[in-house]
């Protein structure tokens, strides 16, 4: 058995087992955020243990989806050099982007694939899907925030250099030009772990404290506009950000994501006062 810092590998004979920390992170936040929206199933009068076969679905649809806005969104680093990656490449080496092990994963198609798969779990059981991702929403937004810390384990998802208390040391390559071993870095995946927390106990207030206004579906659109201006932001200090025709792809994303959630917010609730307005008019 071998330990360094990014896990523990096994040694079986002729055959290696490695146990990545990165793997366990993000399987902890899986359970620890099913766990959650599981309770709020119970909570809604749902069928908790539908949580658990949901989130198989939800798993590799996100996988899916995480892998290709990775293949079609990669970062700068990946483009330059003799072992250049672009999205063509990718597509000339199929066996290549099946191995998530090699570029990673792009957390908005992880999201964006794991609610498609959500949809299709829905459809197939006849239930609601505005209901269901609702009770995902808190937990999405949990398991994302202890996710993240699979980042400092592989020393990624860093910022900017800074001079701040809490700027991480980064110790594996950095981008031109960061290369002095003395710089201090932002942590990123601090500041978007931290925002997703409060993101999910906003969305557990406002699940309580406004249950009678919210309509179904709510819950997730607050979701999919919080988590964006959150992303927005953060990305104006992060290095290596995904470029698509000279735009931050990420960036130009999550404004079209939380302008269609907003929009779809205001024109849901403006139907209903609109109905509410007319029954004060016919009294």
């Amino acid at each position: 058995m071998t330990i360094d810092a990014f896990g523990i590998t096994f040694h079986l004979g002729a055959f290696d087992l490695p146990l990545r920390y990165y793997g366990i992170i993000l399987v902890t936040g899986m359970f620890v955020g099913g766990y959650l929206s599981s309770l709020e199933a119970r909570r809604k009068g749902q069928n908790p243990d539908l949580v658990w076969d949901a989130i198989l679905w939800a798993l590799i649809a996100g996988l899916v989806g995480a892998r290709l806005w990775h293949i079609l969104t990669p970062p700068p680093s990946m483009l330059g050099g003799a072992e250049a990656r672009d999205t063509l490449w990718y597509f000339s080496h199929p066996l290549d982007a099946l191995d998530v092990r090699n570029g990673g994963l792009g957390l908005p198609g992880a999201v964006a694939g794991g609610l498609l798969g959500l949809y299709l779990f829905t459809r197939r059981h006849k239930l609601s899907f505005a209901v269901w991702a609702d009770i995902a929403a808190p937990g999405l937004a949990l398991g994302q925030a202890i996710g993240r810390w699979g980042n400092f384990v592989n020393q990624e998802l860093y910022g900017l250099p800074t001079t701040l208390p809490w700027g991480i040391t980064i110790t594996t390559v950095r981008p031109e030009p960061f290369t002095d071993p003395a710089l201090r870095f932002h942590p990123l995946f601090l500041y978007e772990s931290l925002g997703n927390l409060l993101i999910c106990l906003a969305l557990l207030y406002l699940a309580r404290r406004y249950a009678a206004w919210l309509k179904s579906g709510d819950l997730i659109l607050i979701y999919l506009l919080f988590y964006p201006v959150l992303r927005f932001f953060l990305e104006f200090i992060r290095l290596d950000s995904s470029q698509l025709f000279g735009v931050n792809a990420n960036q130009a994303l999550m404004v079209i994501v939380a302008l269609l959630s907003a929009l779809a917010l205001y024109n849901r609730h403006r139907v209903v006062r609109r109905h509410q307005l007319k029954a004060r008019q016919a009294e």
